[in-house]
């Protein structure tokens, strides 16, 4: 884990879920997933969109690299994950949208958030959206 995303993650836990800077307002959580290769939970701090229905996106923009981010790869080998947001702390099956479902929220998500816009226009690959649904 890198350096900032130690500080992130340090704030958002001392701050039921918020931290400030260029972050301030921003929707986050903090996802726990496992390691394709390594088996290991890592904890990755993440901009987010809670949906109308329950379900809470987030994209796997990796800063518009050509790249997906590595916890990527560790969802589409586990699904099952854990979330922290705000003060509460769940399990969630993320599940990838496809083309249609993708291309449907995306306005909405880079109205929200105009950097995923940004990170898209930077790369050539299609940045995936994913839909973290609670499990009950």
């Amino acid at each position: 884990m890198n350096d900032l995303n130690a500080r992130v993650i340090e704030e958002f836990r001392a701050n039921a879920g918020r931290v400030g800077g260029s972050l301030s307002g921003t929707p986050m959580l903090l996802l726990h997933h496992i390691g394709v290769r390594s088996g290991i939970e890592r904890v990755t701090p993440l901009a987010c969109s809670p949906r109308p229905d329950g379900g809470i996106a987030v994209i796997a923009s990796n800063g518009g690299s050509p790249t997906h981010p590595t916890w990527y790869h560790n969802l589409t080998a586990h699904p099952r994950v854990t979330v922290e947001m705000g003060t509460e702390t769940f399990v969630a099956e993320a599940a990838e949208l496809d083309d249609a479902a993708r291309a449907d929220l995306w306005p909405e998500l880079v109205a929200e958030a105009p950097t995923a816009g940004t990170y898209q226009a930077r790369t050539a690959r299609r940045i995936p959206v994913f839909i973290l649904n609670r499990v009950p």
